[in-house]
């Protein structure tokens, strides 16, 4: 038997390790086709870069929250402005508020002329050919041909949006309505209340939104503080908000109707607020007579719909302590000349009622040392005047002061005067505003008189 060489010649040792090799592959089950095996592998893709993000688009860089403590007082309770207060706007504008304000060190009044603005109905957005052309390469002096330069700055796109100057030549339309407000800007600025107590901190952003506009809650860190600490920032709510020729509120707008927030005396109309209500009007129903008038409340507590009977059951007992502090106020649905006074004629609890009605010891006022002499303690009648005089005049006339309180000889006075140390220094303001009740007591060649006029 003849035996293999030890060694191959070189062509058949070659296509011995081509077959076996071409075996392996076909044992293990890695054949390529025809096609790939040829090619040389692929490398691997990189990621496409991603787009340069312009600045100015959003409030901070790619669309990061903007942190509460840059946001205007009172954002923490109302997350959002108002839409009835403040309408949607279409802000087509790409802006920097940043750049401008902490790198090109330029103010808040170099943009906006707020500083003489009285009426919130003004208009108080930069005009562009005395700012923007200053620094930019462009000229806005015709706004109907604004004639652009030759840098990027100066080209239409770099600030505005939905350029279509291959088309139409114009830009996006830039929206901004007025408020539904009452607001002056240069008292609050002659007051040094700043830019930021209002609308936070804009130097820290880029694109100043809507969501920068005042809030309410805000406001009322001066406007909500106790009388002698407020000054002059009034707490009436027609103050700011607008209203109808009746001095109503205005509460109904092309945008939706105006409703008090949860915060504001916890008087939010959520669904459970029919059932919330009588608390927050037993407090305060001036509040709620800033929106309604008395036929709201009559057209629902009409005995058919909801009980007439809005009072506790001890409330004939309690009732007095109640017209005294003038809460809740009785005439937010009494009439106080008829309903009130009729009830005390009929019980004899009144000045001029019948005597013989009158229970025995009953009195409505206490005893005249306590009640109308001096000295003044605090159930003297003048300090129950100055707290609430509508529960006076529910009884009493003018002419029932003017018999102790006129000038002797004018209608019966006495000569006894009503006003505080010091009010002859003072009076003009109120005699301009209003002489009638001067006269009511003072006679026209009065030398007192003469001293306010």
């Amino acid at each position: 038997m003849k035996t293999l060489p030890s060694r191959l010649p070189r062509p058949l040792a070659s296509l011995a390790l081509l077959l076996g090799a071409l075996a392996l592959a076909v044992a293990l089950g890695v054949w390529l086709p025809a096609a790939e095996a040829d090619e040389a592998p692929a490398s691997p893709k990189l990621p496409a870069a991603a787009p340069k993000q312009r600045s100015g688009l959003t409030p901070l860089p790619d669309g990061e929250p903007v942190p509460l403590a840059w946001m205007p007082p009172g954002a923490d309770v109302s997350p959002v402005p108002s839409d009835e207060i403040f309408p949607p706007q279409t802000l087509a504008l790409r802006f920097n508020h940043k750049k401008h304000v902490k790198e090109l060190k330029l103010s808040c009044k170099s943009c906006h002329p707020a500083h003489g603005s009285e009426e919130a109905t003004d208009r108080l957005l930069p005009a562009p050919e005395k700012t923007c052309d200053a620094c930019h390469d462009v000229s806005h002096a015709d706004l109907n041909r604004v004639v652009a330069g030759k840098e990027e700055s100066g080209q239409c796109s770099y600030c505005h949006l939905g350029d279509n100057a291959g088309a139409t030549g114009r830009v996006a339309r830039f929206v901004l309505p007025p408020p539904n407000l009452r607001f002056n800007h240069k008292k609050h600025l002659d007051r040094n209340v700043g830019c930021a107590q209002c609308h936070g901190r804009i130097e820290e952003l880029e694109l100043a939104t809507r969501e920068q506009l005042p809030r309410m809650a805000g406001c009322f860190g001066c406007h909500g503080l106790p009388v002698p600490a407020r000054g002059e920032a009034r707490g009436e709510c027609t103050t700011c908000h607008l209203t109808e020729q009746s001095g109503k509120m205005m509460v109904e707008f092309a945008t939706g109707q105006l409703l008090p927030p949860d915060w504001l005396h916890l008087s939010g109309h959520t669904p459970d607020w029919i059932e919330r209500h009588k608390s927050v009007a037993g407090t305060d129903s001036q509040y709620c007579a800033s929106c309604h008038q008395e036929e709201d409340c009559a057209a629902c507590h009409d005995g058919r719909i909801r009980d007439r009977r809005v009072h506790p059951n001890d409330w004939i007992t309690m009732h007095q302590t109640a017209a005294r502090l003038d809460n809740p106020r009785c005439t937010s649905c009494h009439q106080e000349t008829q309903f009130c006074g009729d009830c005390h004629r009929r019980v004899g609890v009144a000045r001029d009622g019948p005597v013989g009605n009158r229970p025995t010891g009953a009195r409505f006022h206490p005893p005249p040392a306590t009640w109308t002499y001096a000295p003044r303690g605090a159930d003297h009648h003048a300090w129950e005047a100055e707290r609430n005089l509508n529960t006076c005049v529910s009884c009493h006339a003018e002419r029932d002061c003017a018999t102790c309180h006129a000038t002797k000889g004018v209608a019966g006075g006495a000569g006894v005067n009503p006003h505080p140390s010091g009010f002859s220094e003072r009076c003009s303001q109120p005699f301009a505003r209003n002489p009638r009740p001067c006269l009511v007591c003072h006679g026209p060649g009065d030398a007192g008189l003469r001293k306010c006029q």
